[in-house]
């Protein structure tokens, strides 16, 4: 279950990632305001691209749910800290440039923290249900600091700060979409069909993702990559976590296992904000 639920996780994020770079292309050819736009979607819904990228989108969504029901939230999530070397990839041959060797070792050393933290971690599933107190409380927490984020986001002009802010609103959305994923799909797996289109989660993770999405349209367009995609990328696995934890009663190793997971941590964000920062670094191919 727990090899699935990796595979699944990957197949995620590589779809994610698909649809982040054909999202960004599509971001920077909308008109670009200072203001919090509410009608940016509608300027993107007409660029195919932006579609093509919807339907990546939800090609991760459904990955995403397959590994939710095969391993804890707490596994799930972490390992879609790889759609940033997996979107870098996709991108350069659509920008026709090349990786400096740093950017290789970079994308190296991710994927060396990412096991290290998680091996270390071990996440052991909890309950496949939340109780709903538990859901009260972490739908106002979550929303509650998305709304803030976009908020103070409001408030700064385009750049590396607001980008960064509407990233880990966006973060947060996603998180909170995993978790809500996480029910429904086991609802689905367990009693059918008909009690999925029943369950008031599967209709939160919708509205929930379409958030999401929003906030990181206007993540993509307000500032550079390097600023969104590492709050995007840390956000939403701590986020997930400790979602994983306080929802399902998922579990992670203490004690001196925090030494390797903070280690595994702290590569994680040094190779994050570096490759976030490569595409300007890339070379162009010649021929």
């Amino acid at each position: 279950m727990t090899i699935l639920c990796i595979l699944f996780a990957l197949l995620g994020a590589a779809s994610n990632a698909t649809g982040t770079v054909l999202q960004r292309k599509a971001a920077l050819v909308v008109p670009r305001g200072d203001a919090f736009r509410f009608r940016l979607l509608l300027d993107m819904v007409r660029q195919p691209v932006w579609l093509l990228g919807i339907c990546a989108v939800a090609c991760a969504a459904f990955f995403q749910a397959l590994a939710l029901i095969e391993g804890p939230l707490s596994l799930a999530q972490p390992v879609f800290i790889l759609e940033l070397p997996f979107a870098l990839l996709i991108a350069l041959p659509v920008l026709h440039r090349s990786l400096p060797p740093t950017g290789w070792y970079a994308i190296g050393c991710l994927v060396a923290g990412l096991a290290l933290a998680v091996a270390a971690a071990d996440p052991s599933p909890g309950t496949t249900h939340a109780p709903m107190d538990s859901w009260i409380i972490a739908i106002i927490l979550c929303l509650g600091a998305m709304g803030l984020a976009a908020l103070l986001a409001t408030r700064l002009p385009s750049g590396a700060g607001r980008a960064a802010l509407l990233g880990t609103a966006a973060a947060v959305g996603n998180a909170l979409t995993a978790a809500l994923i996480k029910s429904a799909a086991n609802t689905f797996s367990e009693d059918g069909f008909v009690a999925f289109l029943a369950t008031w989660q599967t209709y939160g993770f919708i509205a929930c993702g379409i958030a999401a999405v929003f906030l990181l349209e206007n993540a993509l367009q307000a500032g550079p990559i390097a600023a969104s995609q590492p709050a995007l990328t840390i956000g939403d696995a701590t986020v997930s976590l400790v979602l994983g934890i306080a929802l399902y009663s998922e579990h992670i190793r203490t004690g001196w296992w925090f030494l390797p997971q903070l280690g595994g941590v702290a590569v994680i964000v040094i190779s994050t904000v570096y490759l976030s920062r490569a595409i300007p670094l890339t070379r162009e191919v010649s021929g």
